[in-house]
């Protein structure tokens, strides 16, 4: 069939199918070929994946190496795309320095595997000095869409990896419905059938969604597909109590955000400090007043909903900072690595949960300040004028002004973002501060990001050995610079 595709193809347009430089499909064959697996899948729901491969900053590459270089890279990308495909999966260049992929049969899984494969040989083959990014649509289950909506689904999720970063895989998710203010979705937990209707019969005429479960799994397995706005959990069931339900949905990243109340006919301390320990937002005894069911219900959806908003915010935040990082070829990967080795010195240092957390976020935050640095600056060739390293020494101050709203949930990260250029001896910008002055997480994110650039290729020098950065690292702390048991932790971390 494909076969006779092609020629087809070929006899209508009185050309080829194939791009003359790569060798792959071209744009026009590919189309036919996408539009033949769409009606292939409607007729027999056989699943494929489309996958957008885009190299990440083509443009700059080109204007450094030049166009002959630029056309050799688009030939060993392809190559590496029909290295790692199998015979019946379909490739193209879909237009300009984007390549298009036809995985058949893939499940979601797999097709993540084969491209992730492609980024890291594209990554390896140009010493790092190019990277690609990825978007995956994937056509199974009951899907039916039309090809322009499955072409968009893979461009956006190449739109995402190209935002969270560049030089990563990004399957396209649809987006969970949001449930509205008026209908917000409570899902009530407990192994007693009456207990549930009456439960159920306080809440319905308030205009709520009510979501019932018997058992512990049933309520875990409910929430890993529909979206909950406040749970009421009976503590007394067979198998897994409602200690340990609370404690699963407060440690998942995806759920802890839904407010647990605990209803149980334990009234002692003891009970309530199991709970409290579990992660329960409050506490209702059997069986409850409706009065104070209502009142407390409605309170904790309204935490929910604003808790949702900050987090919303935060994630603004992040995609924000990963667009700064964007703008720097040089410093692509920066944050995560940074933040990466930051976490590890802190649990190696010993330090407090509440002290990790700030290294996490704040090593993902700690260059956003750079959105105020024009791209000439933070991508030119040689030293900084006077000027221009006064512009990019105010980038933490504007990180720091950027972040401040959110003032109370960053807590220790805002300090990160504002003194991770600080010095110990008082050498450092932007408030010149001093030893104690300058916060435990901020001393081990200027430890790690010196680190980070030392062994990374920058505008103005190639990356040193590992060797050669501990040694400068060292002769800091000597100097009074860094902090001196940080440092230490650092070599002894790096060369064991």
């Amino acid at each position: 069939m494909m076969d006779r595709i092609t020629l087809q193809y070929e006899e209508t347009v009185n050309n080829s199918c194939y791009d003359n430089l790569t060798g792959l499909y071209n744009h026009g064959i590919f189309s036919q070929f996408l539009s033949w697996e769409i009606n292939k899948f409607k007729r027999h729901a056989i699943p494929f994946v489309l996958g957008f491969i885009d190299i990440d900053s083509f443009d700059l590459f080109n204007r450094r190496n030049g166009a002959i270089e630029g056309d050799l890279m688009l030939k060993k990308i392809a190559g590496i795309i029909t290295e790692n495909i199998r015979r019946s999966d379909l490739a193209a260049r879909y237009n300009g320095d984007r390549f298009a992929v036809l995985l058949m049969q893939a499940t979601p899984e797999g097709a993540v595997k084969v491209l992730e494969n492609i980024r890291a040989a594209a990554e390896r083959i140009s010493n790092r000095c190019l990277t690609v990014s990825v978007g995956l649509s994937c056509v199974s289950g009951i899907n039916t869409q039309q090809i322009s909506e499955i072409v968009m689904e893979a461009d956006a999720a190449l739109s995402e990896a190209k935002l969270q970063g560049k030089n990563r895989v990004s399957l396209f998710k649809k987006k969970p419905k949001t449930v509205s203010a008026s209908s917000s979705r409570i899902m009530i937990v407990d192994d007693e059938p009456l207990n549930l209707k009456l439960l159920e019969a306080c809440l319905l005429p308030l205009g709520y969604e009510v979501i019932k479960a018997d058992n512990g799994p049933e309520a875990l397995m409910i929430l890993s597909k529909t979206e909950i706005d406040l749970i009421l959990l009976d503590v007394m069931m067979p198998g897994m109590n409602g200690f340990e339900v609370c404690r699963r949905i407060k440690n998942s990243d995806e759920l802890r955000l839904i407010p647990v109340i605990l209803v149980t006919a334990l009234d002692d301390v003891e009970n309530r400090v199991e709970g409290i320990e579990a992660g329960a937002d409050d506490f209702l005894t059997k069986p409850p007043n409706k009065m104070e069911l209502i009142a407390r219900t409605r309170s904790l959806i309204k935490v929910k909903r604003l808790n949702q908003d900050m987090a919303s915010i935060e994630n603004v935040l992040f995609s924000l900072a990963n667009a700064v990082e964007a703008n720097d070829i040089y410093t692509q990967g920066h944050i995560k690595r940074v933040s990466e080795l930051a976490v590890a010195l802190g649990k190696r240092l010993g330090v407090s949960e509440i002290e990790l957390e700030a290294l996490r976020i704040g090593g993902s935050l700690h260059d956003i300040g750079k959105i105020g640095v024009p791209r000439e600056v933070l991508n030119k060739q040689g030293p900084l004028s006077p000027e221009e390293w006064d512009i990019m020494k105010r980038h933490p101050e504007h990180g720091y002004n950027i972040c401040l709203p959110l003032k109370r949930n960053l807590k220790q990260a805002l300090d990160v973002v504002r003194q991770h250029h600080e010095k110990m001896d008082g050498s450092g910008y932007p408030d010149a501060l001093k030893g104690n002055e300058i916060s435990v997480p901020a001393r081990i994110m200027a430890v790690a990001d010196i680190y980070d650039a030392l062994t990374t290729d920058r505008p103005y020098r190639k990356a040193m050995g590992k060797d050669k950065a501990l040694s400068i690292i060292r002769e800091d702390a000597d100097h009074g610079k860094l902090d001196e048991k940080v440092a230490v932790c650092l070599i002894g971390m790096i060369t064991p």
